[in-house]
């Protein structure tokens, strides 16, 4: 079984913390740990808890995320109502999967954290990539991988009639409309893009984590 994306909230704002850690916690594949408010606080919590992503505000009242980022060595992405270009830069340099300027519609965050745990899964293992992977899982990554127009296909609609009100696998699906397993996961991915399908990840007891699709109500 594969462990769920330890992740910790970093932001002074208590509520505002909290708030961002109950998104994290509804997702499919995440753990929150519980928010810090400083950096100091921060600090601690990567040595002694070992989160594998970190949500971090950019201005704290004892130092600087993006540093933060930087000397920690894991993944983050930077949430601040920081929106100057240097900034975001800086931010990006530094090595930040993704950065959201507040004030942002929840969708948002939950969608940088689903593209994130996608990216994670297609990185996963010890497998020599391909570039093509690597292309995929950035694109995923970056929110920009098999875009296809915002009107729906033809493909695009027997794919949402096939799935109807259940819940099922690219395989599934493919198998339904009379498409590849591969052709079919490309269209529900452009449909997770446009919120049109929800993704979760379903654990089992081997092997990578498969994902399930459902219409968006």
């Amino acid at each position: 079984m594969t462990d769920p994306i330890r992740t910790l909230v970093l932001d002074d704002d208590f509520r505002v913390g909290q708030l961002h850690r109950s998104i994290v916690d509804e997702r499919p594949g995440y753990l929150a740990l519980e928010p810090v408010r400083t950096i100091a606080e921060a600090r601690a919590a990567v040595r002694d808890l070992a989160p594998e992503l970190l949500l971090a505000d950019v201005y704290l009242p004892d130092g600087d995320g993006i540093a933060l980022v930087r000397e920690a060595g894991i993944d983050a992405i930077h949430i601040s109502a920081a929106d100057d270009p240097a900034t975001v830069r800086r931010a990006l340099r530094s090595g930040a999967h993704a950065y959201l300027i507040k004030p942002f519609e929840r969708r948002a965050l939950v969608g940088a954290l689903d593209r994130y745990a996608r990216y994670r899964n297609l990185l996963a293992g010890s497998r020599p990539l391909q570039q093509k992977d690597l292309d995929r899982a950035l694109g995923i990554l970056h929110g920009s991988a098999e875009q296809v127009s915002t009107s729906r296909s033809a493909t695009e609609q027997l794919v949402l009639a096939a799935l109807g009100d259940d819940e099922a696998s690219a395989a599934e699906i493919g198998e339904r409309v009379g498409i590849s397993r591969a052709t079919a996961q490309r269209h529900l991915a452009a449909l997770a893009e446009r919120d049109a399908v929800e993704v979760r990840l379903r654990y089992g007891a081997t092997g990578r984590p498969e994902h399930r699709y459902t219409r968006t109500a």
